[in-house]
């Protein structure tokens, strides 16, 4: 007799590999060892039809079992009574598993274990093999399987069969709609209040390097389906290695989640004598407490967990230095200026010392400003290689009170790692990371993980995806680092769509760009002043790349000086923490992400935050950009930015930034799509007397602003070719409460283009006297004929009269508006001067009036075809005045 059974705690996998496995085997009895998670549980209640008939363990004879057909699972601990049978002399053992063996394994006669996302993944390829088929129902099983144990293909363990098989099960008629529905199953009310549970105790900690992650909790009676929970917290929190530990009745359960090589949860859990692989494992303790569980635990990952991390891994390149014979004072400068605490001396080439801040600001206070950095510097430090310990370095930097360790390729300065690069290291580059792996008694909040390679793949399109993987594809080849940086990465963790990159590379970005685009068919654009280049693909999408760099002010408000530099001090020039973030695209770390200043932690708590103090002072724009990301992303502002902001305000910092940069962020927040918030932050701030000094947002121009924001709307749902500049009308609704001189002043302070004053404010003393002539016209009766409408607003540019409708409180003239932008300025006469000099019209002042009154009469109707126009105009000519 062949009996087909699976792992206790089936899931759909288990479910999935025995439906294909009895295709293999026909005439097999289909026994589970044990109880099955909820929802596998809640399939079968509910489509009894997809499954064959299953036998109780209990009433199968097992003497007469000749051969055993395993799935998803090679140990023996987890298939119940079965093992009871194993090592029988003529007993076959027939396993299909993709978990790695291991010396615990079951030793098998036949099967197929093999790597890859799930294990109805490889019994559907066989069934492929063998020219075998599946009904709907049962490919429907299979599907569910692979979906499940491969996060419907997006994780990282998923291979190329996984796809295949997931394609040839569609094939065969499977209904996703049906797979969808189970695998995005709600919570129980006991699975929420575990999860709470859960969630309120998740901590982390860094193990040699890596960020783990546990959550515990005891329950007095059984809860179901922990590997939901287990999936869910891994993708609420984003984490890279997640361990449960949950204790109900007289066991403990353990389910772990894994994104990174580096914690191989399968082989944890398997010395708690579970299984799984190494992104994925479970694991049933009856010997242990909680407690007892949870030290174990501790005690594995410090043994498990152990990559060996070097210089190389974390130390920062270039390096900034100054030269021997300096003087202090202008060594105070390069370290300001640099934002150091230590820079390397060098004679030539050579490293002779190292000085820190904290001297030069100690031989300042003594009067030594003159005195050369040589007399003062430290010139004993240790020689660090690209392959020396991360331990090695902490020993040297715990026991001397060192800051700064430079790190040599023979004679050569390759890199340093500093005091924060080693403690960022140690504790995931977060705030409040515990000294202890795990307490059992107190637990704080996790940090967030720092490998988004899964939310790559789940929210950026295949083709953004494989670009990104080009890019660094060229970085491989060239040897450089490449990131993805910037406002991309923010709403790539936001959820917002952006496919506008920005890349980053640490070395010659030009050359990167130049290379890449000689690969690609794309041609360039280059800034050779600034490092970066502009890449345009042949369908006119473009990329901007950049060298690493960092910023310097020579004084506040000016343009920045710029310098190559490493990645980090590129980061940190950067105008807010939620901008500071970057991955990697080379393809040994693709989708690391890197946050060195807390921005995955204020985009959590929605905030917007300067990296620095004097950051305003530096480049007074920043001001603005602040009050366009937090309306823009529904954020706020730190309180303690806030106040650097009015800090800023009060020392009259924005009085120094040029016109062209003032405007250009103010069209930017104008641009956005509802700046009606912005314009009231700006005014609360204090920043709208920096364009006029008589601009202030009074309860007037609170309500022009907020009819222009209907006022477009409006236009946009009128589908007209027509582009409207947005900025412009909602200029000319900030500065309604100006009068023309001001508002001419207020232009000249921003440096408002010639063309743009031409075209469109120049006109606005002539439309507020149209607004004017309309409410006089009214007053005198509501008829007004359409020839009115249109010399009104013949001419006047269409922002100008989108303003112009804003501005009016009555409704009439709204409608006015309406009727000459959808239909009035499309009317045209038929005859032109040409025409009328046939008729007999002499050349003289009359021409424009029997023009104007012919296009009249158009408008009201008084003529609708062109015989009727020409007999009006024969008219006109022949009674030689208007009729």
């Amino acid at each position: 007799m062949d009996v087909i059974t699976t792992h206790v705690n089936a899931d759909f996998d288990c479910l999935g590999a025995m439906v294909a496995a009895a295709r293999l085997y026909p005439g097999a009895a289909l026994a589970f060892p044990g109880s099955q998670e909820k929802a596998v549980r809640d399939f079968l209640e509910r489509h009894p039809d997809h499954f064959p008939p299953v036998t109780r363990p209990k009433d199968l004879d097992l003497t007469l079992v000749t051969r055993l057909i395993v799935v998803d699972c090679q140990h023996a601990g987890r298939i119940g009574r079965f093992a009871e049978i194993l090592g029988r002399p003529g007993l076959e053992v027939h396993i299909y598993d993709h978990h790695p063996v291991t010396e615990r394994s079951i030793r098998p006669t036949g099967g197929i274990i093999r790597a890859c996302g799930s294990t109805s993944t490889i019994l559907a390829n066989v069934l492929m093999d063998h020219g075998m088929t599946l009904t709907p129902e049962e490919a429907t099983l299979v599907m569910l399987g692979i979906y499940e144990d491969t996060g419907r293909l997006l994780f990282p363990s998923t291979t190329a069969d996984d796809f295949h098989a997931a394609s040839w099960l569609l094939g065969r008629g499977a209904r996703l709609n049906i797979v969808s529905d189970f695998l995005a199953q709600g919570l129980n009310a006991r699975q929420v209040e575990l999860l709470n549970v859960l969630l309120k105790s998740l901590k982390s900690t860094v193990v040699n390097g890596v960020t783990v992650s546990i959550a515990h909790a005891a329950c007095d009676s059984y809860v179901g389906d922990i590997a939901a929970l287990a999936h869910m917290m891994r993708d609420m929190e984003n984490l890279d290695a997640l361990f449960l530990v949950v204790a109900m009745e007289s066991r403990v359960y353990l389910v772990a989640r894994s994104r990174v090589p580096e914690v191989n949860v399968g082989e944890i859990l398997r010395r708690f004598h579970g299984g799984g692989h190494a992104t994925a494992a479970s694991a049933v303790v009856r010997d242990l407490s909680l407690k007892q569980a949870l030290e174990r635990l501790e005690e594995l990952l410090r043994v498990v967990v152990s990559p060996r991390v070097c210089a190389r891994d974390i130390m920062s390149s270039p390096v900034k230095t100054m030269p021997s014979g300096v003087t202090i004072a202008e060594a105070r400068e390069l370290l300001t200026r640099y934002n150091c605490n230590a820079m390397p001396v060098m004679a030539g080439e050579r490293m002779i010392g190292i000085i820190s801040r904290k001297t030069v600001e100690k031989a300042l206070y003594h009067d030594l400003g003159a005195s050369p950095v040589d007399d003062f510097m430290h010139s004993e430090f240790m020689r660090a290689t690209p392959a020396t310990l991360i331990s090695d370095i902490q020993e040297y930097m715990v026991e001397g009170n060192r800051r700064f360790v430079p790190v040599f390729e023979g004679e050569h300065l390759a890199g340093t790692v500093t005091r924060t690069d080693l403690l960022r290291h140690m504790y995931g580059g977060r705030r409040e990371q515990p000294e202890a792996l795990y307490d059992v008694e107190a637990l704080s909040s996790i940090p967030k993980s720092r490998a988004i390679a899964g939310l790559i793949a789940k929210r950026l399109p295949g083709a953004a995806i494989a670009l990104l993987r080009e890019l660094g594809k060229t970085g491989d080849g060239l040897g450089m680092a490449v990131y993805a940086v910037g406002g991309f990465v923010r709403d790539l963790l936001l959820g917002v769509d952006n496919l506008d990159m920005d890349v980053t590379v640490e070395g010659d970005g030009i050359f990167f760009a130049e290379r890449f685009a000689a690969g690609h068919g794309c041609r360039i654009r280059s800034h050779h002043k600034f490092g970066t280049a502009v890449v345009v693909f042949p369908d006119g999408a473009k990329i901007d790349v950049a060298s690493t760099r960092l910023e310097y002010y020579e004084s506040p408000g000016v343009l920045p000086t710029v310098e190559r530099s490493s990645l980090r001090h590129d980061l940190y020039r950067r105008d807010f923490t939620i901008n500071t973030l970057a991955f990697s695209l080379n393809a040994a770390g693709f989708g690391q992400l890197t946050d060195y200043f807390g921005g995955q932690q204020d985009l959590q708590d929605r905030v917007v935050r300067v990296l620095h103090n004097l950051s305003f002072v530096e480049d007074p724009t920043r001001v603005f950009r602040a009050i366009r990301f937090e309306q823009r992303l529904g954020f706020h502002i730190a309180l303690h930015t806030e106040n650097l902001i009015r800090s800023a305000v009060r020392m009259n910092v924005l009085d120094r930034v040029g016109g062209t940069r003032l405007l250009n962020e103010l069209i930017l927040i104008l641009e956005e799509k509802e700046p009606a918030g912005a314009m009231g932050r700006m005014s609360a701030l204090g920043l709208l007397p920096f364009v006029h000094p008589g601009l202030k947002m009074v309860p007037e121009t609170e309500r022009v602003i907020h009819e222009t924001a209907r006022v477009l709307v409006w236009f946009r749902l009128l589908y007209l070719e027509d582009p409207c500049r947005q900025w412009q009308v909602y200029y000319l609704a900030l500065c309604d409460g100006l009068a023309a001189g001001e508002f001419l002043d207020a232009c000249r302070r921003l440096a408002v283009p010639g063309r743009v004053m031409t075209r469109v404010f120049a006109s606005r003393r002539h439309t507020l006297g149209i607004l004017d002539s309309i409410q006089r016209r009214l007053k005198r009766g509501p008829e007004v004929r359409r020839s009115e409408i249109h010399t009104w607003f013949h001419g006047l540019p269409l922002e100008t009269l989108l303003y112009l409708a804003a501005k009016a409180s009555r409704d009439e003239v709204r409608r006015f508006v309406s009727l000459y932008l959808t239909h009035l300025r499309q009317v045209r006469r038929c005859l032109d001067g040409e025409a009328l000099k046939s008729l007999g019209l002499a050349a003289g002042p009359r021409f424009k009036d029997i023009m104007e009154r012919l296009l009249a009469a158009r408008l009201d109707g008084e003529v609708t075809t062109d015989d009727e126009e020409r007999a009006l105009a024969v008219r006109l000519i022949r009674t030689g005045k208007n009729i």
